[in-house]
């Protein structure tokens, strides 16, 4: 069955409703009272008691190839991007389809957990073969009634130091089925090369009609420029609208006089851009002594020029960031602090990051909590959007397209006054 009514539904607005499903559809949202349980059998509502619910979770950028490496059995000892892919490729190149799909399919199932049933995952085509290519596409359609999957075409080294065969499998994994051209220029031994490279998976975009998301300027480099390059050649090729770029961290370390030049190029182009706390506050900043950059994108300048700035996990328990738990509210806590978005007004803007942005950027048509929208959506043990930011309150319910596919049960007590007591995280009306 795909009809679902989920009632006293708090939405990000603060607007409390019912919200009835039907054939996958949202038909009605109508104020708390308002709507019609009764024309649902017992077991297809659920009593949302004034809690946080909003449109599902997604995730756009992730690296389900390289989940679950971390310590196994190697650990990355200088917490450098440069030994996570050195580790990373040693690691992979015993790896067999099975492997990268038994660590996938654990991450997806934490993913679905965490409310999230979209997500968009770097595939790497480097020097070890294509058994993570053919793998991930294997899951892609094992389980595409549970959580679409962008798969891009990542090289994850150098596309010309000499070694055509990486260029060629790259290529190749575009024609096996991948959706989208990634890229990661900065790799590259010289600027040229990496001017090369940022034009080479332009051409290979328009080539088989497919939209870019390349690693990009992820450094703390200030000589970093490509970001340049892909805005300028995607803006005078028209396919802007169809780019993001990720990480861009050395934006960070730019004269505010370029950083100014770059945001309204980008602003112009139409590219949107994925920024990725977790991994990049853990990977930026190993050269410097004090003070210690803490290696992000501008995201306020960008959002203030019109950019569409979403966010991301990057990695999940690997050689490039060894914790996380598929969590998106874990990483929007720490853009909180690593960004300095602790203020209130700063709510809105995070939740739209984690929910309209990322919808943008993956490409999702009829998204939100609205008659006609996908019936999908997400109910949190948290009564407002502060609080569960706050808290990153556990995904009490996860529906899809009027489906409940994920639920979360959570009970805390302590002994107050000599009693077992119940205890939970919401604020008390004082």
């Amino acid at each position: 069955m795909s009809d679902f009514v989920v009632t006293n539904a708090q939405l990000l607005n603060e607007r409390v409703v019912d919200i009835e499903i039907n054939d996958g559809r949202i038909t009605t949202v109508a104020s708390a009272g308002e709507g019609d349980p009764s024309a649902f059998d017992t077991d297809r509502r659920y009593n949302a008691d004034g809690r946080l619910v909003t449109a599902p979770l997604i995730e756009p950028h992730t690296h389900l190839d390289e989940t679950l490496l971390a310590g196994n059995p190697y650990w990355n000892e200088s917490n450098t991007l440069e030994e996570g892919w050195r580790t990373s490729a040693k690691v992979r190149a015993d790896m067999g389809i099975e492997s990268y799909k038994q660590r996938a399919t654990a991450l997806l199932q934490w993913f679905l957990a965490n409310g999230i049933t979209r997500v968009r995952s770097h595939v790497n085509t480097g020097p070890e073969g294509l058994e993570a290519v053919d793998a991930l596409l294997e899951i892609q359609e094992e389980y595409a009634d549970l959580i679409d999957l962008q798969l891009v075409a990542f090289p994850s080294a150098s596309l010309y130091d000499g070694d055509e065969t990486k260029l060629d499998r790259f290529e190749e994994s575009l024609e096996m089925g991948l959706d989208i051209v990634g890229g990661i220029p900065h790799i590259e031994n010289t600027r040229e090369k990496g001017v090369k490279h940022v034009q080479t998976i332009v051409e290979l975009a328009e080539k088989y009609d497919k939209p870019l998301d390349p690693h990009i300027d992820e450094t703390d480099d200030p000589q970093a420029r490509f970001t340049e390059v892909l805005a300028s050649e995607t803006f005078e090729r028209g396919i802007g609208d169809r780019t993001t770029a990720s990480h861009v961290t050395a934006m960070h370390s730019y004269s505010n006089a370029y950083a100014d030049k770059l945001i309204r190029l980008i602003a112009d182009s139409g590219m949107s851009v994925i920024t990725n706390p977790l991994s990049n506050a853990v990977l930026q900043g190993r050269y410097d002594d004090y003070p210690r950059r803490r290696g992000h994108t501008r995201i306020d300048e960008l959002r203030d020029a019109g950019v569409t700035v979403g966010i991301g996990q990057d990695d999940v328990v690997d050689l490039f960031h060894s914790y996380g738990d598929g969590d998106p509210l874990k990483t929007a806590f720490v853009l909180v602090h690593y960004a300095h978005m602790n203020g209130h007004t700063d709510v809105p803007k995070l939740w739209n990051m984690l929910t309209e942005a990322n919808a943008s950027i993956f490409g999702v048509e009829n998204y939100g909590i609205e008659a006609g929208a996908e019936g999908s959506l997400v109910v949190y043990n948290g009564r407002s959007p502060f609080d569960v930011l706050r808290t990153q309150s556990p995904r009490t319910l996860v529906v899809s397209k009027g489906r409940p596919i994920a639920q979360t049960e959570q009970s805390t007590e302590i002994v107050w006054n000599g009693e077992w007591t119940p205890v939970d995280f919401d604020r008390p009306d004082l």
